[in-house]
């Protein structure tokens, strides 16, 4: 399974690979966000699926064939290293994690109560918790948690999946959430690290494609109608 970026066009996604379209859904004081709730089921298409990489499409989240009269230049500015490479090790409490700050898509899971940060460093049960719950569902994976003792990474099993996210609580499209470890190919034919989660951007501006970088949150074209 894999998603195949095409040259200044959009994102081609093999047949058979669930899709799906999710709000996020904020905490109490509306500043961070406690999960994903499902939308809608596209579920798998028996061919492939072109979903919109420059953001224009009036068809989100498929393409429309705007990226052409848009002249759209979607040049892969990743830098290709893989995520250890640029990982920061953090020491926590009972966990320790990796942060590869690079990644963040600013979905803000990390921000509900007092901030992943603070809650690794603390051996309440709740921190504890909710330090798992980041460390097991940041969509862009810049947060992992590792095992103190072996340094092994602690990551959940998902299955192969794509979630469109929509930032109900910013009132913006946010990035498409790829789950499962689904092969990202660029449009040179490089593979790109295959992770269990990720983050692509769909609002065609990120400086750090094809992955989100959170820029979506500051274009006009990706705001909720």
């Amino acid at each position: 399974m894999k998603i195949t970026i095409t040259k200044n066009g959009p994102y081609v996604v093999d047949a058979g690979i669930p899709l799906k379209e999710v709000d996020s859904v904020a905490d109490q004081e509306g500043r961070g966000v406690l999960t994903y709730q499902e939308r809608a089921d596209h579920g798998k298409a028996d061919t492939n699926t072109y979903l919109c990489r420059c953001g224009h499409s009036q068809n989100k989240p498929f393409c429309d064939g705007h990226h052409a009269k848009l002249g759209f230049d979607g040049t892969e500015t990743n830098d290709k290293k893989p995520y250890d490479a640029k990982a920061e090790h953090i020491r926590g409490a009972i966990y320790d994690a990796l942060d590869n700050q690079a990644l963040c898509a600013a979905a803000r899971i990390c921000d509900v109560g007092t901030g992943f940060l603070n809650a690794l460093e603390s051996t309440h049960e709740a921190d504890k918790q909710y330090t798992e719950h980041v460390g097991c569902n940041c969509p862009s994976g810049r947060f992992t948690l590792l095992d103190k003792q072996t340094h092994q990474k602690l990551e959940p099993k998902l299955d192969p999946e794509i979630q469109l996210i929509t930032d109900i609580p910013a009132e913006h499209l946010g990035p498409i959430y790829v789950k499962g470890g689904i092969q990202v190919t660029g449009a040179d034919g490089f593979e790109y690290e295959t992770r269990n989660r990720v983050t692509l951007c769909r609002c065609g501006e990120s400086n750090n494609r094809p992955f989100c970088d959170g820029t979506h949150l500051d274009c006009k074209h990706m705001e909720l109608k």
